[in-house]
């Protein structure tokens, strides 16, 4: 608690509403101090309803392996065969360097906060809060704006794998309805139950289970749909090495899109047992996202060698729906997408209801929360029958959303955090982080175009 001294002044102060889970020490707002490393987060939080490390590399490989790995053949017909296959590891290493720093200024910002834990908002803000001077008054601003982009993100990306989930059993059940054709829209409708309840879980512990078995779906979907890929490789002179410059800022959004989990980084940093084991060598980032990176390689690479020109937005679409294999295949990696929906979900869904809790009384509190989580459900099916194309929708956002959270973002927050005296020689943070900033705005700009021209052009 702050006493009456302190509220008066930190009065005016853009942390004055910083987080209603947040706890700050008084006089925590300003320059860099030794003894914020006498404060130690980790002994501080609350361990009860903690994950083990195996849970949050579940939680972590689940996050990036969803649609994104399926779309790595198209990104890479979009990129080339030489460029697009550097440019993913590249793309992996900038994705995996951004969280790490993320994390890793969280961690300095909570020790100056004296608070246990940071959302990635409240990271933004703490950031800005204790930064100089004259970005201070930005800092609850900052808050909101990642706060909103998450809630756009992860709601953009949820509706990727509604329309996903229903582009693979509609592949499929047409093939054993010959002559029948139904409207992709309506097996998105068809979804509505299971995503209503996919979206209740309210608690990351008990979607461990649920990414468990989309773990397992997944693998096993990849694996056949590896075999069909290597059972008949085409020479790799007939696909191109490198794309046609136009066709460059769609692979940059799809491979954006594909690896950054950004989103679900910070619960579940803040939900593990051990949150020391995140960051490091070996640590549960680097394993994931070596994990990642190399699976998105190999299946890009060789899903295009593959199917070459004739590579779908989602390489499974590409499998001879006439075999009873790859039909097993598409229907295990749709239930492994499906059942990420609730993690997907998560975070924004967290992030709002947070921010509506207390406009309801507290008898009606668990029945508001219940149809407001239901209202979002709706809307990503809305937004998913309005849009049912996969290729533009995932480049779009990648584009806009993945690329300006995954990051411009934290390059922001580290270069803030790094201000007072932590820019390195020379200010390399500085001319780092600037690099970084500036590529994300390039896929942002260029991406966006490229996506929103394709939609016009399905819809003209």
């Amino acid at each position: 608690m702050w006493t009456k001294k302190s509220e008066n002044e930190t009065h005016g102060s853009p942390m004055k509403e910083f987080s209603s889970t947040t706890k700050i020490a008084p006089g925590a707002i300003g320059e860099y101090n030794e003894k914020d490393e006498l404060y130690d987060p980790f002994e501080h939080r609350d361990k009860k309803n903690s994950n083990s490390d195996i849970g949050a590399l579940a939680h972590l490989l689940k996050s990036s392996l969803g649609t994104g790995i399926l779309a790595m053949p198209n990104a890479i017909k979009n990129g080339g065969l030489i460029f697009g296959g550097l440019g993913t590891i590249i793309i992996g290493i900038l994705c995996a360097h951004c969280v790490h720093i993320l994390v890793k200024s969280s961690h300095v910002l909570c020790r100056r906060m004296k608070t246990p834990k940071m959302t990635y908002a409240e990271t933004a803000q703490a950031a800005f809060a204790s930064g100089p001077r004259s970005v201070r008054p930005f800092a609850n601003f900052m808050k909101g704006t990642v706060d909103t982009a998450l809630c756009a993100t992860y709601i953009g990306g949820a509706c990727v794998y509604v329309v996903f989930v229903a582009t693979s059993v509609k592949q499929v059940a047409e093939f054993y309805t010959p002559g029948t054709t139904i409207d992709i829209r309506l097996y998105i409708v068809a979804l509505v139950p299971a995503l209503i309840l996919l979206a209740q879980v309210r608690n990351l512990k008990y979607l461990v289970p649920f990414s468990f078995l989309a773990n397992v779906f997944i693998v096993v979907g990849l694996a056949i749909t590896l075999y069909y890929i290597f059972t008949d490789l085409k020479p790799i002179s007939t696909v191109k090495y490198v794309s046609n410059v136009e066709n460059l800022p769609i692979f940059f959004a799809t491979v954006i899109f594909a690896i950054e989990g950004i989103g679900v980084v910070m619960p579940v940093e803040n939900s593990m047992k051990k949150p020391h084991h995140f960051l490091g060598c070996p640590s549960v980032l680097n394993i994931t996202m070596t994990i990642v990176v190399t699976l998105y390689a190999i299946v890009g690479i060789f899903g295009y060698v593959r199917y070459g020109a004739a590579t779908e937005s989602i390489v499974t679409l590409n499998l001879d729906v006439s075999l009873p294999v790859a039909q097993a295949a598409k229907l295990l990696i749709a239930l492994a997408i499906l059942f990420t929906y609730g993690l997907q979900f998560f975070v924004p869904l967290e992030i709002m209801s947070n921010a509506i809790r207390p406009r309801f009384s507290h008898k009606f509190a668990g029945i508001g929360e219940t149809i407001f989580r239901v209202f979002m459900v709706f809307l990503t099916v809305i937004i998913a029958i309005a849009i049912p194309n996969l290729e533009p929708f995932i480049s779009l956002v990648g584009a806009v959303f993945f690329s300006f959270l995954g990051i411009c973002i934290p390059a922001v927050v580290e270069t803030i955090s790094c201000w007072e005296c932590h820019l390195g020689t020379a200010k390399w943070r500085l001319i780092k982080n600037i690099l970084l900033a500036s590529f994300s705005m390039f896929a942002l700009v260029t991406g966006s175009y490229v996506s929103l021209v394709e939609i016009i052009k399905i819809y003209s």
